[in-house]
């Protein structure tokens, strides 16, 4: 599974990214988590806002933090 935090490195991406590896981390997920700052990448998944969470090119959050249980279920963890 690949995830990608898509932001410019703004305080609320930061703790998108921080979150998303916590959960990860404490789930266990086989997931590869990686940070996406270049405007041009961010556009070219269709977002305008930021923070944004993509997993498996699929766009799951736009513009807002996630929470734990929501990036559980993108992970496919109860």
């Amino acid at each position: 599974m690949e995830i990608k935090v898509l932001g410019p490195g703004c305080p609320k991406c930061q703790k998108t990214e921080n979150l998303v590896k916590e959960v990860v981390a404490e789930t266990g997920a086989a997931a590869r988590v990686e940070k996406v700052t270049d405007m041009m990448e961010i556009a070219g998944y269709g977002v305008f806002g930021t923070p944004a969470v993509v997993v498996d090119g699929e766009v799951k959050s736009v513009g807002k933090i996630p929470s734990r249980n929501q990036i559980k279920g993108w992970l496919g963890v109860p």
